[in-house]
């Protein structure tokens, strides 16, 4: 069963932010994930969850999701990120 690897963003450091975001396409597809949503415009059409920026990304499965997240390559992309942003990340089966 697929899953769906979904991250809230708040990106603090725009210019260090925009390092991580070159790395980490590489290290999605090493883990075989493809990125569904990446930032774009959003509509909060119910609640008061506003997220500034939203990453969708489909895995195999939730061990495939699980997997890319302990990679070196991914671990490495979120060095990059380190006091650019703060995140929330989910992995879901879908």
């Amino acid at each position: 069963m697929p899953a769906y690897l979904i991250v809230e963003t708040d990106v603090t450091d725009p210019e260090q932010y925009e390092q991580y975001k070159a790395a980490s396409p590489a290290a999605v597809a090493a883990g075989g994930g493809r990125f569904l949503v990446r930032g774009g415009e959003l509509a909060v059409l119910e609640g008061d969850w506003a997220p500034k920026r939203l990453v969708v990304v489909e895995f195999e499965n939730l061990e495939a999701a699980k997997r890319f997240y302990e990679s070196a390559e991914y671990q490495a992309a979120m060095k990059l990120r380190e006091g650019a942003a703060n995140l929330n990340m989910v992995a879901v089966e879908g």
